[in-house]
């Protein structure tokens, strides 16, 4: 997908909050630590580092969503991650219950909340959930099928 057309796609995702633009989207790319997982009508983008992946943003078309691609997606990413990574993490917003209950059922906890971190229009902004799943060897036991790697 081009740095276009996930714009596109983010702003049809996230109607309360900003979308991501173009050239925020270029920008990530260009990073070698920076990877993007595609399927039809929807992408993750993770960047992972020193021992840690973070899930950036994952975006469903809404016309695709409730359809298992984000649970896909998802899976994608941690069934990709190194075999020397830690821990992956990411934020969600407090409100998100869909994405927050994909999430736990993922094996991810919250360890931290940002207060009043996402900024809705016309209405007050809204908590971060900070959300982390510890990683053996690349992969936290079997949530959702995930392969685990004996030592």
């Amino acid at each position: 997908m081009t740095p276009a057309a996930l714009a596109a796609l983010h702003a049809a995702a996230f109607t309360q909050d900003r979308p991501w633009q173009e050239a925020e989207f270029a920008s990530l790319l260009d990073s070698p630590f920076v990877r993007l997982f595609t399927r039809p009508g929807g992408f993750a983008l993770t960047r992972t580092i020193a021992g840690e992946s973070e899930l950036l943003t994952l975006a469903v078309d809404p016309a695709q969503q409730r359809r298992g691609l984000g649970r896909a997606l998802l899976r994608d990413w941690l069934a990709a991650l190194p075999a020397d990574c830690e821990s992956a993490f990411l934020e969600v917003a407090a409100d998100n219950l869909p994405a927050r209950a994909l999430y736990a059922d993922q094996g991810f906890a919250q360890i931290a909340t940002r207060r009043a971190y996402y900024a809705r229009s016309g209405a007050p902004p809204v908590d971060a959930c900070i959300l982390q799943r510890i990683l053996t060897h690349g992969h936290a036991g079997d949530p959702g099928g995930l392969p685990s790697k004996s030592g």
